[in-house]
């Protein structure tokens, strides 16, 4: 049986390999690693068909590496252990070279299977690449991800998509025999989602669906071959992310309308009621935060009822969340405080915590000073004392700015009359 155009096609060196520039370009991450000759575990992040797989099989061999392969579909902690046996066995103890595992598909590994990696990757006896269409934040435990390089592949542009058409046209053993002329691509691109190999899956298709060697591919006769219910919605592709972008900014944007329609839209493709959830949940602190606190109450709620329920009856309470999220007073202060002081911190580094605000639970503490002159605030009226909480190098730096409604307009006036011209409230 003949290899697939998608296998047939699979680049071999970084020098074949197409898009992702921002990682095997001249001046890309993992271009700078392979001629270093330094690869750290990784996880590679993006939808179906951007090229994981490929990436990792180039990486061990233009470094040198032995690989190894095991899909989480199918393979238990015992497959996990093996493989390291024998990745520990052919990388001996004098190379720095670790062999390579390659997991496909990490975020179907449990709790306890990506524990059974954990050791192997701390220890050095394998390096770790794994590729996932999942945020890696949700899907892969903390240990391991605080272990490994997080690297984002995107779905493939047009012009990335038509440079492989032209390749299987004019490189492919067997396509490079007949006449094909590429005379439209837009119907194959929008089939395709970005996924690079979905296109050639499908233009491999088309060809061989003709029975002359001369073809003229346009875009009514892709379509005709195609039929329309091919994918409506691939919730791993190229769609999900743009979907689900447009179902934010709906609510962003005050529009319970959008927010219900690009919320049917992922429903009717079967996305994951919790997916949907969880990023409610984002939604209510970042874009909409104190400006209506009950809304993150209720987004939370939102989540834990639908990973009850489940599908279909879930689809009412995500409707009554969406649009209550899209008709709630918006206000973006608590993302950007958060914003403002991670970026001080980046620029400050670790500041000493002033002496009177530290904790004295020695006695040895208490003699060099912790806690010493600390205004404990319900000893004072209004329950508050005019007392410095930040390092004396970053002090009176205002960090949360309260934005323009009913709720943090009050908290402006209560933060203007506890600290008056401090932080210029």
């Amino acid at each position: 049986m003949n290899e697939p155009l998608a296998e047939r096609l699979r680049p071999k060196t970084l020098e074949d390999y197409v898009s992702q520039k921002h990682l095997v370009g001249k001046d890309g991450a993992l271009s700078q690693h392979i001629k270093q000759g330094l690869i750290p575990s990784m996880v590679f992040w993006g939808p179906p068909g951007t090229g994981k797989t490929t990436l990792a099989n180039i990486i061990a061999t233009e470094s040198g590496r032995p690989f190894y392969t095991l899909s989480a579909i199918n393979s238990g902690v015992k497959d996990i252990r093996d493989v390291i046996d024998k990745a520990k066995q052919s990388g001996g103890l004098f190379t720095t070279k670790n062999p390579i595992l390659f997991i496909d598909e990490i975020h179907r590994f449990s709790k306890s299977q990506q524990d059974s990696l954990l050791q192997a990757v701390e220890k050095g006896w394998v390096t770790l690449i794994g590729a996932t269409t999942e945020n890696p934040s949700f899907e892969v435990i903390p240990a391991l991800l605080s272990r490994c390089q997080v690297y984002t592949l995107n779905a493939f542009d047009k012009s990335d998509l038509e440079t492989l058409l032209t390749r299987a046209i004019e490189n492919d053993t067997q396509l490079s025999k007949k006449k094909i002329k590429l005379k439209e691509t837009n119907a194959l691109i929008r089939l395709s989602g970005g996924d690079a190999r979905k296109l050639l899956n499908i233009f491999e298709l088309i060809v061989n669906s003709e029975n002359s060697d001369a073809i003229e591919i346009t875009d009514d006769g892709v379509l005709k071959k195609i039929q329309s219910n091919t994918v409506r919605y691939d919730k791993t592709g190229e769609q999900h992310y743009d979907i689900i972008s447009a179902f934010i900014k709906s609510i962003r944007g005050s529009d319970p309308n959008g927010a219900v329609y690009w919320l049917a839209r992922m429903l009717e493709g079967g996305e994951d009621v919790k997916f949907i959830a969880r990023r409610l949940l984002i939604s209510a602190s970042e874009d909409i935060g104190n400006a209506n606190p009950t809304a993150l109450v209720i987004a939370n709620n939102t989540f834990q009822a639908v990973s009850v329920i489940g599908h279909p009856e879930s689809r009412i309470l995500l409707s009554q969340c969406a649009t209550y999220l899209a008709c709630s007073p918006k206000s973006n202060a608590a993302y950007m405080a958060i914003g403002k002081a991670q970026q001080l911190v980046r620029e400050t580094g670790d500041l000493s915590v002033p002496l009177d605000i530290r904790n004295a639970p020695t006695k040895l503490m208490k003699e060099l000073g912790y806690g010493e002159n600390y205004q404990y605030a319900h000893n004072y009226e209004n329950n508050f004392a005019n007392q410095e909480f930040l390092p004396e190098e970053v002090k009176n730096t205002k960090l949360y700015d309260p934005g323009n409604n009913a709720r943090e307009n009050a908290h402006r006036e209560f933060l203007k009359q506890r600290w008056k011209d401090k932080y210029g409230y």
